[in-house]
C-alpha cells in the first residue's frame, strides 16, 4: 500500500472558494444565515436549560408555540424586536458588536 500525504485545506478557504469572498452578495447572505442559525441554536439552548417549552416560551414573549419554533430553526427572519423579547423572557443578557469602517462599539 502506498503512503499518500493527504491534502489539507482550511474552512477559510473552502468558503472563499465555494460560497465566495468576504464583501460579495452571495457570501453576505451566508454569514447572515450562519448568525440565524447561532441565534435559534442559542435560544433553544437556553429554554431547554430553563425547562421550557416552547409552548410556554410563546406565552412569555407573546406569540404562538409556532414562532418560537421557526425562529429556533432559523425557519423565519423573526422581528428584531421579538428575538429581544425572547431573551429578556429567557432572562438572558445579550450583547451586540457593531463594526464600522474605523471603529468598533459594543452595545450591552
Amino acid at each position: 500500500m502506498e503512503n499518500r500525504k493527504l491534502k489539507t485545506t482550511s474552512l477559510d478557504v473552502l468558503i472563499d472558494k465555494h460560497i465566495g469572498e468576504i464583501g460579495t452578495p452571495k457570501r453576505d447572505a451566508f454569514e447572515n444565515e450562519l448568525r440565524l442559525d447561532l441565534i435559534g441554536q442559542t435560544i433553544k439552548e437556553i429554554r431547554l436549560e430553563r425547562n421550557l417549552t416552547q409552548e410556554q416560551l410563546g406565552e412569555l414573549v407573546g406569540v404562538k408555540k409556532a414562532q418560537i419554533s421557526k425562529i429556533e430553526n432559523s425557519l423565519t427572519d423573526a422581528r428584531f424586536d421579538t428575538i429581544l423579547k425572547v431573551f429578556k423572557a429567557l432572562n438572558a443578557k445579550i450583547n451586540f458588536n457593531i463594526e464600522l469602517s474605523n471603529k468598533s462599539m459594543v452595545i450591552e
